[in-house]
C-alpha cells in the first residue's frame, strides 16, 4: 500500500486503500471523498516545485504518474472550472437507467444507449441484437471456436437466441465492432472498467454498469425536455470518473454479486447451487437454464 497524504484549504489528510498499480480515477474518487472537490473541478499538484499532474486518462496507475509512497498531493478547486460553471453548469449528473432483470438485461442495454429515442427502454430490440450476435459468430468459425465459445459453433448460434441465455464479454466485443462504439463496462465489485473495443479508432462511447449478473445502462442527464445524453466521444475521458463513482457508491452499499460465492436454485428441480460455475456445470448436465438467487 502507497502511504499519501493530501492537502486542500481543509488541511491534510491521509490516503489509504491505494498502490502503485490503482488508477487516477480511484485516487481522485478518494481526493473528493478528502477534501469535498468534484473530480471534474481538481486540480492536482505533486512534487517540489510543485508541479500539475496530468489528468486526461483515468485509467493509468499511479506508478505511471511517479506517486510514490511518501508523498503529498496538494488538492486544488480549480478556479478555470468556477470561471465556466458562472456561465453555465458543466457538470451534469450520470445516471443509471434500470432495464428488466429477464436475461436480456445486456442487450436491452446495449439497444438503449445505442438508439436512445426519447429516453425509452425497448426490451424488443434484444432479439434483433442477439441475431447480429449469430450472424458474426456463424460468419467465422475460426475465431468463434468451440474453445472459445465453450459450445460449438452451430449449437452457440442456437443457444445465443434463447431469451434465457446471458450476454458477457464475447457479445459485449461482437455488438462494439457491430456499432462501431467502443463499450465501456463499470463494475460494481472490482470497481474495474472493462473497455469493448479500446484501440479500434473508434469516435464515441456508450457506458454499462454491471452488478456481477445485471447489466444497466449509463446516460447523462441533459436539459428539460430533451432525451437523456447515452453516446459520448472517445476523448471525454470525464464521464469514465463518473462512471467509476457510480461504481464506487454502489460498491460501498454492497451492490454487487459475489459469482463464486452467491447461491442459486433451479427452478425446474429445485436443486440448490452455489456460484457461477455450479450453476453453469448444473445447466450443462441437465439442460435446465431458468435459475432464481437465494
Amino acid at each position: 500500500m502507497l502511504k499519501l497524504r493530501c492537502k486542500s484549504k481543509g488541511g491534510t489528510q491521509t490516503v489509504l486503500g491505494l498502490t502503485a498499480c490503482s488508477t487516477l480515477c480511484e485516487l481522485q474518487t478518494q481526493l473528493t471523498q478528502l477534501t469535498g472537490i468534484d473530480s471534474y473541478r481538481q486540480r492536482i499538484k505533486l512534487g517540489f516545485p510543485p508541479t500539475g499532474l496530468d489528468l486526461r486518462d483515468p485509467s493509468q496507475t499511479l506508478q505511471k504518474l511517479h506517486i510514490n509512497s511518501g508523498d503529498t498531493l496538494i488538492v486544488e478547486d480549480d478556479p478555470s472550472v468556477a470561471a465556466q460553471e458562472t456561465n453555465g453548469p458543466v457538470h451534469k449528473i450520470l445516471k443509471r437507467r434500470v432495464v428488466p432483470a429477464d436475461n436480456s438485461c445486456l442487450f436491452t442495454s446495449i439497444g438503449y444507449v445505442t438508439d436512445c429515442d426519447g429516453g425509452e427502454v425497448n426490451p424488443t430490440r434484444s432479439r434483433d441484437l442477439r441475431g447480429i450476435i449469430a450472424k458474426a459468430v456463424a460468419a467465422d468459425c475460426d475465431l468463434y471456436s468451440e474453445a472459445l465459445l465453450g459450445k460449438p459453433n452451430k449449437e452457440y448460434c442456437r443457444w445465443i437466441m434463447r431469451e434465457d441465455a446471458w450476454g458477457g464479454a464475447i457479445e459485449l466485443s461482437i455488438l462494439s465492432s457491430h456499432f462501431n462504439r467502443e463499450i465501456c463496462v463499470a463494475d460494481t465489485q472490482s470497481l474495474r472498467i472493462d473497455r469493448f473495443g479500446e484501440g479500434s479508432g473508434y469516435k464515441h462511447r456508450v457506458l454499462l454498469i454491471y452488478d456481477g449478473i445485471h447489466y444497466d445502462p449509463l446516460e447523462l442527464e441533459t436539459d428539460p425536455g430533451k432525451p437523456p445524453q447515452t453516446t459520448f466521444s472517445t476523448c471525454d475521458d470525464m464521464v469514465l470518473i463518473l462512471a467509476q463513482e457510480l461504481a464506487q457508491e454502489a460498491h460501498q452499499r454492497r451492490q454487487y454479486t459475489d459469482l463464486g460465492r452467491f447461491t442459486l436454485r433451479c427452478l425446474a428441480c429445485q436443486r440448490g447451487l452455489t456460484g457461477q460455475r455450479e450453476a453453469q456445470q448444473h445447466a450443462q448436465e441437465t439442460g435446465h437454464v431458468n435459475f432464481g438467487e437465494v
